[in-house]
């Protein structure tokens, strides 16, 4: 076990060795098409039926689809550098076990923090987006009943704590039975995004793609100016980012929100059957098969309505995949999309729900947190944590509003893909000996591309975000300091060591 106080790593032997503890086992179910079907479940949401349609009318215009691409190569690029990792470290934790294997305890402290806050931040902005969805679903029948009630000075939305209880019911019995249920829920959702392909293409007019990137303009809303505009824009003297090259930019940053999810497919390596050879299939087959129903669905959308159409209005309410098809006339859609949206939401709060629940199993059986978080029911699963992080998540979507998050959730997503890209680096050097289930090509030129490429994205996020992000790493740190260094279960091993 190498290294000291905050750089001590934990050894991949040890890391693979620990898996086996009869209180903290997790049962072997998943395989290739289990875990290609929770990377799609988790990414085929808010991005097809939210977030494309804001993006073009807020900040890029018909180029969305050009934001999609970037975004997509970015994710590209850091999957092959996950399925590299993932394939030879099958533990469960994703980017702070690989951390850990890397840059040491403290570099993995820092990750595993960051991914706490933008899982649970990500699985209560969807769901009360899944709880939105449920209040339309219930109109198309006729009846009124609102998912949001008021209870004194605070309100309560319970549209969106049903759906987080039900599916932590669903993790805790256990991993292969959340499978077979974000299966039927992805096939439905995947259905009704081929089916707005199919039906928007007839409505396309060649004119609404003009002009592709639209001049730059300094009164948009989500691109903004000052502190609110991209900070690539702000540094290089733009005055906004707000359509243009800039907008285009910023807007990668946005949708990258749309993918964020592949990268939950490797927290549950350890629940896999064959490691090596199903996660590297997993994660680059999901991600595969969302980047070409998510262009698609962009230059449909795009197509049918003006970008200028598709703004922000003046009551704040953003357009969504809906409004085209209502603006063309096709009412009927506007009905399928939200039951699309429904079940496509579902799946992408249960996979965020299991991924958040993974890395804080992973934490904990190593001492950064309470241990007693990693014990395993007799469903093979880790009910205690699986809970702790329901309830954290329903507090979240219950009583608090959604405000602008997505930013805050990429951030945090492409800071761990640069720790996972460097750290393939590093391991190619320090243990060329490790079996690679797979390898990435062309190393170190791959790496290297996905780093620059995430910080990159990270720089068209905007300023306040970043103020945002600081701060919270800030807390991360005081709270190793004083808790988790003390309780490292691997500085406790360090320590008997020395005495002996």
């Amino acid at each position: 076990m190498p290294g000291t106080g905050l750089w001590r790593t934990k050894s991949i032997e040890q890391s693979i060795a620990d898996t086996d503890e009869p209180d903290t086992k997790l049962r072997k179910d998943l395989t290739a098409w289990d875990l290609t079907v929770f990377g799609v479940a988790v990414v085929v949401g808010a991005g097809i039926f939210t977030v494309a349609a804001s993006t073009a009318g807020d900040i890029s215009g018909p180029a969305v689809s050009l934001s999609f691409v970037i975004a997509a190569i970015t994710c590209g690029l850091a999957a092959l550098c996950y399925a590299e990792f993932a394939s030879t470290v099958p533990v469960a934790g994703s980017a702070y076990t690989f951390s850990y294997a890397t840059f040491g305890e403290f570099v993995a402290w820092i990750i595993g923090w960051d991914l706490v806050l933008e899982f649970a931040l990500a699985a209560a902005v969807v769901a009360k987006g899944w709880s939105s969805y449920l209040h339309q679903v219930i109109g198309l029948t006729g009846a009124e009943l609102s998912t949001v009630v008021s209870l004194g000075p605070v309100d309560f939305d319970w549209g969106a704590v049903l759906v987080v209880l039900v599916l932590s019911v669903l993790l805790a019995v256990g991993t292969k039975l959340s499978s077979r249920v974000s299966l039927v829920i992805t096939t439905i959702k995947v259905a009704v995004v081929l089916l707005v392909v199919v039906v928007g293409i007839g409505y396309i007019k060649a004119e609404n793609y003009r002009p592709f990137i639209p001049p730059a303009s300094t009164t948009g809303d989500s691109g903004g100016t000052g502190l609110d505009q991209s900070l690539f824009s702000l540094i290089a003297g733009g005055a906004s980012s707000t359509y243009g090259l800039y907008g285009l930019l910023a807007g990668a940053s946005i949708v990258f929100f749309a993918f964020i999810g592949f990268d939950i497919v490797a927290t549950t390596a350890e629940e896999t059957k064959r490691p090596q050879r199903d996660l590297p299939r997993g994660i680059i087959g999901s991600l595969a098969i969302v980047t070409v129903l998510y262009v698609a669905v962009s230059l449909v959308l795009t197509g049918m309505q003006s970008y200028r159409d598709l703004a922000t209005g003046a009551d704040g309410q953003k357009k969504t995949l809906a409004s085209a098809f209502a603006a063309n006339g096709v009412t009927w859609a506007a009905a399928v999309i939200a039951v699309g949206a429904l079940a496509g939401l579902t799946t992408v709060v249960m996979v965020l729900l299991l991924g958040q629940t993974r890395i804080v199993f992973a934490m904990s059986r190593d001492g950064l947190i309470p241990r007693g978080l990693a014990h395993t029911g007799r469903h093979g699963t880790p009910v205690r944590a699986t809970w702790l992080v329901a309830v954290l998540v329903i507090i979240a979507a219950g009583f608090f509003p959604t405000g602008k998050l997505e930013e805050m959730v990429n951030v945090g997503t492409l800071f761990a893909f640069i720790l996972v890209s460097a750290g393939v680096l590093v391991l190619r050097r320090t243990r060329p000996d490790l079996p690679r289930g797979f390898r990435v090509p062309f190393v170190p030129v791959i790496p290297i591309l996905a780093i620059l490429a995430c910080v990159w994205l990270m720089l068209n996020l905007t300023a306040l975000t970043w103020v945002r992000f600081l701060v919270w790493m800030a807390i991360g740190v005081v709270v190793y300091f004083l808790y988790s260094r003390n309780h490292s279960v691997l500085g406790q091993r360090q320590r008997v060591a020395g005495k002996s």
